[in-house]
């Protein structure tokens, strides 16, 4: 999410952004779903892999990187490799290509219209996931790299039986989410703790997230973290909060100390809060959100934020939701990439010792969770998983790394049995 709008990946846009509805991601968690890969899972001559779909990255090479694509082999071998490319401009230009360890280097001529440069054999050790780095050598200046357009990356041999690429322009990591199948319908409170073991650039954590809103930590930049806590409007207006009537709208509450608070649209519409601070990777963070029904139509969500650095809870915000007066519903948590430049990192995350407060004001520790995926973990993402390690559920997607859990799967950890400490602020009026 960016600001105050959430940016997930359930169905296929781009960018993508949606009303997120837990309600039926719970109901979808609960059903199981046959992945199709991008690419078949049998024989083929040849594979084309597009250029929209490669990405940039970090080298320690020599020359200027063209592309990046990633993808999974499906059986070890001789894999030959070729560039489609078009000289836009210049003398002739050397090109490698780095696979699987080996070094390939080609030629492109000086000759109009676009050409197919054959970078030979690569030796593929196991079936597995494989890095393809395209690099223009003996230039080093930007309008060098600029005079030359690649097309896509072709691949032919044993090798791609069974292989899995991203065909896609959506460069993205699924987002994978976690659904908690409450025993109760309605409940007061929802508290969970989420520490992050993998957050490049770009990355939002949700650790408590209902029918109405989600709350959770945000990388921004490379010198600022959010914790964003936001709640939906009535109605059915998903991009313009203008469009929106007073009826409709949730009201700002209150807000605690250095809380920013506004409007979001793009993804449905509503309140948003968010507190810029500087959360730790690897460090434990605690959040609590909290449901009151006013009346029969009106219900009053607040999130509460656990500071490690002073030791105690904060109010982040709180807002009265209309067409409500009920309590939280639909509990899940999440992780997603919203940005796909870099959809190629590693992001995990561990959630533990859930608790939820029943309508009756009983603490149950929640130890169930169910796992799902969006529209690109269904198809043209296959690395993403969870599981349980230590105690606490993880979720993991993204950097084409070996792992693929079902839809719908469930996970039960072991419980802890200790209701969490909450010396909460005094509740707004």
């Amino acid at each position: 999410m960016i600001g105050g709008t959430l940016y997930l990946t359930i169905f296929s846009r781009s960018p993508i952004t949606m009303s997120f509805l837990p309600a039926l991601l719970c109901l979808l968690a609960a059903v199981p779903a046959t992945v199709t890969p991008s690419t078949p899972a049998h024989a083929m001559d040849e594979l084309r892999v597009p250029y929209h779909s490669a990405y940039h990255d970090a080298t320690e090479t020599e020359g200027q990187q063209l592309a990046v694509w990633y993808g999974r082999l499906g059986a070890k071998g001789a894999v030959a490799c070729s560039i489609e490319v078009e000289l836009l401009g210049g003398a002739d230009r050397q090109l490698e290509l780095l696979v699987a360890g080996q070094s390939h280097t080609a030629l492109v001529k000086a000759t109009e219209g676009v050409q197919v440069v054959n970078f030979g054999k690569f030796t593929v050790d196991a079936a597995g996931y494989q890095r393809f780095e395209l690099l223009s050598l003996g230039e080093s200046s930007d309008q060098a790299v600029e005079s030359l357009a690649v097309g896509a990356l072709i691949l032919s041999g044993g090798p791609l039986d069974g292989a899995h690429f991203n065909l896609e322009p959506r460069r993205n990591a699924a987002s994978v989410h976690l659904a908690y199948p409450i025993e109760e319908d309605e409940v007061q409170a929802f508290y969970c703790e989420v520490t992050a073991e993998e957050d490049p650039l770009w990355t939002y954590y949700m650790a408590t997230g209902w029918h109405r809103g989600y709350f959770g930590m945000q990388v921004n930049s490379e010198t600022e973290r959010r914790i964003i806590f936001s709640v939906w409007d009535s109605g059915n207006e998903a991009v313009d909060r203008d469009k929106v009537k007073d009826e409709d709208r949730v009201q700002l509450v209150a807000r605690g100390e250095d809380v920013v608070t506004g409007s979001f649209g793009n993804e449905g519409t509503g309140g948003h809060s968010h507190l810029v601070f500087d959360w730790k990777t690897g460090e434990k963070q605690r959040f609590l959100v909290t449901a009151k029904a006013d009346d029969a139509t009106h219900t009053t969500f607040t999130g509460y934020y656990f500071r490690p650095d002073l030791g105690e809870w904060m109010l982040i915000s709180s807002w009265r939701a209309p067409r409500e007066g009920k309590l939280l519903r639909g509990l899940y948590s999440f992780s997603e990439n919203f940005s796909g430049r870099n959809g190629h990192l590693l992001r995990r995350a561990r959630f533990g010792n859930q608790w939820v407060k029943t309508k009756d004001g009983t603490w149950r520790e929640q130890t169930k969770a169910s796992f799902s995926f969006d529209g690109t973990g269904r198809k043209n993402r296959l690395d993403r998983y969870m599981g349980v390690k230590d105690g606490e559920f993880f979720l993991s997607h993204g950097g084409f790394v070996e792992g693929t859990t079902k839809f719908g799967e469930l996970f039960e950890r072991t419980p802890l049995e200790v209701v969490p400490e909450l010396a909460l602020p005094a509740p707004p009026e």
